[in-house]
């Protein structure tokens, strides 16, 4: 029994010891690289960023035909200042590490904040952190969670899968080129997972959602390829509508995205495991893209 307690509080100890050092460490490189996104500077910015973070940033970038690195500055919102917010745990595993922070977290989008949970991640590289992403939890539907976030009770955060650092730097993805048409998978898969790739290079998960994501690369003249792998979720019936589609985005103000590929089941359906489609871009498609009804005719000789 008392080797036990000794053990247990050597554990503590430790434990407390890693906080004291690993909070000041990540706080730093978050620091850094809010202060790099604020007064737009790149060459900051790439040096406190993780490599596969700065990689698919980029990628996303290219693939809405903008410019990089100047439009990784143009967020919505300023990251947001962790002064004011009460620090509640860093966690470390291995090359990974979180940091989870309680408060009136202030986008400065105006109205007031309410207490909500912040969640950073980062990836050690070459012996010193870099940032990752954060996570934003609204609480706004989770008021007991709030209220013992606000006591001091950490349960959420043993639980909660943002909260885990993972113990694995997720893989470096290859260069995506500059897009050519700008693309975007939605998918609504209640009950369901449904994992998604186009033209072999541009790979999305969704898992009981609705929601769209950019394809990686965009849309290329001619065929462009689709291919989709669905299964249950635990607690799905099996039974509901899905939903999946390709949606080509025109630069032409006023010119509404165009449904380029779509696989769809009514409820009580039952879907295809796995299949390949494709959906072509011709010169009829362009013509839509650019806001005319039909392709422009050659000139006569």
């Amino acid at each position: 029994m008392k080797l036990h307690i000794l053990s247990l509080s050597a554990l503590l100890t430790t434990l407390a010891a890693s906080q004291v050092t690993l909070r000041p460490a990540l706080e730093k490189t978050y620091n850094a690289w809010r202060d790099a996104i604020i007064h737009q500077d790149a060459d900051a910015w790439q040096r406190v960023t993780a490599t596969h973070r700065r990689a698919e940033v980029r990628n996303l970038i290219v693939s809405e035909k903008l410019p990089f690195p100047a439009a990784i500055f143009k967020l919505p919102a300023p990251p947001p200042a962790l002064k004011g917010l009460t620090f509640l745990e860093a966690k470390q595993n291995g090359p990974t590490a979180t940091a989870a922070y309680f408060g009136k977290i202030d986008f400065g989008v105006g109205g007031t904040p309410t207490q909500n949970l912040l969640v950073l991640a980062f990836v050690s590289e070459g012996g010193e952190w870099r940032y990752d992403r954060a996570d934003f939890v609204n609480l706004e539907a989770l008021p007991e969670v709030r209220r013992e976030l606000a006591a001091g009770e950490l349960k959420y955060l043993k639980e909660a899968p943002e909260a885990q650092p993972s113990g694995k730097i997720p893989p470096t993805p290859l260069e995506a080129p500059m897009a050519k048409y700008i693309a975007k998978v939605y998918v609504f898969s209640p009950g369901r997972e449904v994992k998604v790739q186009v033209n072999k290079f541009s790979r999305h998960r969704f898992a009981n959602s609705k929601e769209a994501e950019i394809v990686i690369g965009g849309a290329v003249d001619g065929p462009n390829e689709v291919q989709y792998a669905i299964s249950k979720l635990p607690g799905g019936t099996g039974s509901e509508a899905l939903t999946i589609r390709v949606y080509l985005l025109s630069q032409v103000k006023d010119v509404k995205p165009i449904k380029a590929f779509e696989y769809q089941i009514l409820e009580n359906q039952v879907p295809k495991a796995f299949d390949t489609g494709t959906f072509n871009i011709d010169a009829a498609m362009i013509a839509k893209l650019m806001g005319k009804d039909t392709p422009p005719r050659a000139a006569r000789p």
